[in-house]
Formats: C-alpha cells, structure tokens, sequence
C-alpha cells in the first residue's frame, strides 16, 4: 500500500496579533487572478464569494506588510510584483516541503 503525508504551509507575521495567514488558498486565489485577470472571476472559479476572497487577500497583505493586488476599477485586478514573489516563494517552499516530507515518510516508514 503506497502511503503519503501532506503538510500545509502557512506564513504568518508571529509579532501582531491578526487573523488569517498567508495559505494554499490565497496562492490558489492569486494563480486564479494571474489566470483570470479578476479576483471577482477567481473566486467564482473556487466556489467562493468574492467577499471571502477579498478578506483572504486582504488578511495575507496584513501578516506580508505588502499589498498583493491591484485593482483596476472595472477592469478587474492584477497582482502587484510583490503579489507575484509571494506567490513564487509560497510555491516553492511548499515544493521543497513536500520533497522533504515525501524523502522522510520514505525513510522512517519503508
């Protein structure tokens, strides 16, 4: 039987006191908004109100101290640069996550 463990990332400013992190589901959000070009659209692509979507993004830009989308008034939104590094790193250290859990599941359970 072929076994398989799963961690998930959050990152999270430890030093306030805020709600929320930044998660799976704000990178999955902010691929939604780089592939759509619309919090709006990438939130309907997720099942979720926009009003979820908008508080998600919003309590990541607070734990990152740094504003992750820009809107463009009717046209919809895009990520800012800093957007698209958070996204890139978020990716990737959850990459090299899962590369050290799968390695570590394979060693201390054969």
């Amino acid at each position: 039987m072929p076994l398989s463990a799963h961690a998930r990332l959050t990152i999270s400013d430890d030093t306030r006191d805020l709600p929320g992190a930044f998660g799976g589901g704000c990178a999955a959000l902010l691929e939604g908004v780089a592939d759509e070009g619309s919090l709006n659209r990438a939130a309907k692509r997720m099942g979720m109100a926009y009003s979820k979507a908008w508080r998600i993004v919003r309590e990541a830009e607070a734990h990152l101290d740094c504003e992750l989308l820009t809107r463009d008034g009717a046209r919809g939104s895009r990520l800012t640069p800093e957007g698209e590094r958070a996204l890139k790193g978020y990716r990737e250290l959850q990459r090299e996550v899962d590369e050290l859990i799968a390695r570590r599941l394979r060693e201390l359970l054969p």
